[in-house]
């Protein structure tokens, strides 16, 4: 089985994130990464669950490979879109990364109840935002073995 590094499709990225700039930050960071990837980004979280579900403007959207989730999100806030990934039985082995500011021990625990995969709180400042991001890639993209679609 070859390693995604040397796979041929490139990793699939859903960011679910409201802040334009951290959309950016992030980003950046994965176009810099050692693995091959397409990052599809949406605003909010009614957004999220229309792309996976493939609706309206999402209709021919792929499925991810990882999603980068936000808590604080505009119309269905992060935790309710993990909750509904992990429900539903063609996304919840989709591994979902919380990347949120919050560093609030409520939203750590239910985020693990509702079957995260990980907890990371943002860093304010960009660089350690950046190194962050690539640190999610690297675990994600080229230690871990992905499930298969």
């Amino acid at each position: 089985m070859p390693s995604l590094l040397h796979s041929v499709k490139p990793i699939e990225i859903l960011l679910v994130e409201d802040n334009p700039l951290e959309a950016q930050l992030t980003t950046e960071a994965l176009q810099d990464g050692r693995v091959r990837n397409r990052l599809h980004w949406v605003e909010d979280g009614e957004e999220a669950i229309a792309f996976l579900a493939r609706q309206g403007r999402h209709a021919d959207a792929p499925r991810p490979d990882l999603i980068l989730l936000d808590i604080h999100l505009p119309r269905k806030d992060g935790l309710e879109v993990l909750a509904e990934i992990k429900q539903n039985p063609e996304w919840k082995r989709i591994p979902v990364v919380i990347m949120t500011s919050s560093n609030s021990e409520k939203d750590v625990h239910t985020a693990y109840m509702r079957h995260a995969n990980c907890f990371v709180t943002k860093p304010i400042d960009a660089d350690k935002f950046l190194a962050a991001v690539r640190s999610i890639e690297e675990f994600w993209l080229t230690v871990v073995r992905l499930p298969a679609a």
